[in-house]
C-alpha cells in the first residue's frame, strides 16, 4: 500500500493542548503539519504504536537563555530532553546582539554574572560572526538544533551597541540615543524578533558586581524603545521587574503604564515569598484590572520552588565566600575535596563568616529553607528536614551539617536552597497561581545558571507531581498539558503550536505517563573547553517530535536536527 502520510501515531491517548478531555485515537503527519486528528485510514512511511501512551503538543518553554548555547551546539539539552521543542531566547534583556567587536567581553562579564555562564566556554563558544541583531538570527539560521528557537532583541546589548561606555556606565540615555534604540527595535523586529526584553532587577550583576547596563533606565527609554514594536505593528515586551527590592505596586504601575504606551502584549516573572505577607496578590490584581481593561499581559511562573542547587562542585555554597574556600576553589575537584575532607580545613571554614559578593552566593546560607536533594528529587520536602531542623535534631551548628552533608556521595551532595515559591513550605500557593487566568507556566531558564539551577526540568515535574504523584491538591492532566503548550506558544504570539489539530506544527510528545520519572541534576562537562554544567535526565518520554521528524526515542538522540528560528509571531492555522 502506498502511504498516504509521513508519520502516523496510532492508538494513543491524545491530551490536544486545548484543556479539553483526551480521547484515544491517531494522528497524521505530512512534513512538518498536523493533516488529521481521530481516526486515520491512511498508512504512514512511518508508524508509531502509541497505545497505552499519552500524546501530547510539544512543549513550549517561554523564558530560556540559550542565545550561546544555540550558536556552539546543535542540542538544546536539558529542555529538549523534556518535552520542549519550542524554546524562547534573549529573556531578562541579555544575551550577545547587537554587538560591537569592542564589546564582546562586556557582553560576556554581563552573561556571566547574570546567568552563570563561565566566560571561558563564552569566549571558546562563540565565533561572534554577527554584530546587528538581524545578522545573529542569521547567525542562529544557519546552525542545525533539535528544536526550534525564537529570540527577543535583549536591553542591555541595544543599550550598550547604542551608547558604547555611556549605555555600560548606566548614564541616561539622550534624545539621539533614544531615537536610535528605537529604530534598531523597529529594524529587529521587521528581522524577526519576537520583541523586547529587559531587566530592572538589583540582583542582576556582572560577575565583578557591577549593574547591569539595563538596570534602573528610565520608563521614558522604555517606552521609546517599546515604541519601535508599535512602529513596526508586532511584538512582545518581556521584563523582570525589581522586587522585592522595588513594591509590585510601584513596578507594576510602571509596566502598565508601558503596555498603555506602546499598546503592545506583556509578560514579566513572578514568584512568591517563602513567608510574610502576600504581596505578588497586589500584583496579578493589577494584572487582572488592565487586562479587563484591554491590556494583555501575563506573570510567568515556575511550578515548584524558585531556588539554587548549592555543592563543592556548583557554583555555590554555603563556604564558597569564606576566605580559605577562596584559597582552594579553582583546585581540581578531587583536589579541592581533598582539602575540603581535611580537619584543619574544615575546622577553618566552620568558623569564618562569608565577605560580601555576588548576591546570589551571599543568600547560600538559607538554613531554614535549604533541603537535601535526593534521587529522585522531592521539590516539595517538609520544612522538618531543613539543614536547620536537621542542625537542632542533632545538637551542632547549621554549617557543621552543610558542610558533612556535602561531603557525602564522595563531595558530589547536593543541597537544594529554596528562595521563593515555597509560601509557608507547601506548592499550595503556587497550585493557585496556576489556576490564575493571568499566568503562564515558564521560566525554565536553559542555558543559564550552569552551576547552580536545573529548572529546563519542569514540564517532567508538572506531569509526574502536578498530575500524578502530590499528595495534596492536583492539576488535572488537561490543564498541564494546555500550560506546557498552548498556554504559553499564545502568550508569546506563537499560534501556529501547542495543539493537536490539523494545520498545526508538527510538534508532538509521546509519553509513557506512568513510568515517567524525573531524576536527580548531575554535572557534565560537555560545554566549551570542558565547561561544566547540570544536567537533569527524565525517562518515560517514548517519542519527541519536532516539523515532524522524531529528535529522540525513550531519551536517545536520533540524530535528526529538525528545529528553526521562528522570524516573528505566527498565526493560528485557522487564520492563515
Amino acid at each position: 500500500m502506498i502511504a498516504s502520510h509521513d508519520l502516523v501515531i496510532r492508538g494513543g491517548t491524545i491530551v490536544d493542548g486545548s484543556g479539553s478531555e483526551p480521547f484515544q485515537g491517531d494522528i497524521a503527519i505530512r512534513a512538518d503539519r498536523i493533516v488529521a486528528v481521530g481516526t486515520v485510514d491512511g498508512r504512514g512511511r512511518e508508524e508509531i504504536d502509541a497505545q497505552g501512551y499519552i500524546v501530547t503538543p510539544g512543549f513550549v518553554d517561554i523564558h530560556t537563555h540559550y542565545d550561546g548555547q544555540a550558536i556552539w551546539s546543535d542540542r538544546l539539552s536539558p529542555s529538549s530532553s523534556h518535552g520542549v521543542t519550542t524554546a524562547i531566547l534573549g529573556n531578562c534583556g541579555v544575551g550577545f546582539a547587537p554587538c560591537r567587536p569592542e564589546d564582546h567581553d562586556l557582553l560576556i562579564r554581563v552573561m556571566e554574572g547574570v546567568e552563570d555562564i563561565p566566560g571561558v566556554v563564552m569566549a571558546e563558544g562563540l565565533p561572534w560572526n554577527w554584530e546587528t541583531f538581524p545578522q545573529y538570527l542569521d547567525a542562529l539560521s544557519a546552525q542545525a538544533r533539535d528544536i526550534d528557537v525564537g529570540v527577543y532583541l535583549p536591553h542591555s546589548p541595544l543599550r550598550v551597541y547604542v551608547m558604547g561606555a555611556r549605555g555600560a556606565q548606566r548614564e541616561a540615555a539622550t534624545p539621539d540615543d533614544l531615537q536610535k534604540m528605537r529604530k534598531l527595535t523597529h529594524e529587529a523586529i521587521e528581522a524577526g524578533a519576537l520583541g523586547v526584553a529587559s531587566s530592572r532587577l538589583f540582583m542582576h550583576r556582572t560577575k565583578a558586581g557591577e549593574q547591569i547596563p539595563s538596570y534602573d533606565a528610565s520608563i521614558d527609554e522604555l517606552k521609546e524603545i517599546a515604541g519601535g514594536m508599535t512602529d513596526a505593528g508586532r511584538g512582545l515586551l518581556q521584563l523582570v521587574l525589581d522586587v522585592p527590592f522595588a513594591s509590585w505596586t510601584d513596578e507594576m504601575t510602571s509596566l502598565i503604564s508601558l503596555v498603555e504606551s506602546c499598546q503592545r502584549p506583556a509578560t514579566f516573572t513572578l514568584g512568591t515569598s517563602n513567608s510574610g505577607p502576600r504581596t505578588w496578590e497586589d500584583a496579578l490584581a493589577m494584572v487582572r484590572a488592565a487586562n479587563e481593561g484591554g491590556a494583555s499581559i501575563t506573570a510567568q511562573v515556575l511550578p515548584r520552588p524558585v531556588g539554587l542547587i548549592a555543592g563543592f562542585e556548583l557554583s555555590t555554597n554555603p563556604f564558597c565566600l569564606c576566605p580559605s574556600y577562596k584559597e582552594i576553589e579553582n583546585l581540581p575537584f578531587e583536589e579541592r575535596l581533598a582539602r575540603l575532607r581535611d580537619p584543619a580545613v574544615r575546622a577553618r571554614l566552620l568558623a569564618e563568616k562569608p565577605q560580601d559578593g555576588n548576591p546570589l552566593a551571599v543568600i547560600s546560607r538559607n538554613w531554614e529553607w535549604m533541603f537535601p536533594l535526593s534521587d529522585p528529587p522531592n521539590y516539595e520536602p517538609p520544612l522538618g528536614s531543613s539543614v536547620a531542623a536537621q542542625a537542632r535534631e542533632r545538637g551542632i551548628s547549621p554549617e557543621e551539617a552543610a558542610y558533612d552533608y556535602l561531603l557525602e556521595n564522595a563531595g558530589t551532595a547536593m543541597l537544594y536552597n529554596t528562595l521563593g515559591n515555597y509560601y509557608e513550605g507547601r506548592l499550595d500557593t503556587v497550585h493557585d497561581l496556576l489556576k490564575h487566568p493571568d499566568v503562564v507556566v515558564g521560566l525554565g531558564d536553559g542555558g543559564a545558571h550552569y552551576g547552580a539551577i536545573c529548572d529546563a526540568s519542569y514540564p517532567t515535574f508538572m506531569l509526574t507531581y502536578w498530575v500524578r504523584d502530590r499528595d495534596g491538591q492536583r492539576i488535572s492532566l488537561p490543564d498541564a498539558v494546555r500550560a506546557l503548550s498552548s498556554a504559553p506558544a499564545a502568550a508569546v504570539r506563537l499560534n501556529d503550536r501547542g495543539r493537536l489539530a490539523a494545520g498545526y506544527k508538527a510538534d508532538v510528545n509521546i509519553i509513557d505517563l506512568e513510568r515517567l520519572q524525573l531524576h536527580a541534576p548531575e554535572v557534565r562537562h560537555d560545554l566549551p573547553g570542558g565547561g561544566r554544567r547540570l544536567d537533569q535526565r527524565a525517562t518515560g518520554y517514548v517519542a519527541t517530535i519536532v516539523s515532524g521528524s522524531v529528535i529522540q526515542r525513550n531519551g536517545q538522540e536520533t540524530g535528526a536536527l529538525p528545529g528553526r528560528v521562528i522570524r516573528g509571531s505566527q498565526a493560528s492555522p485557522g487564520s492563515l
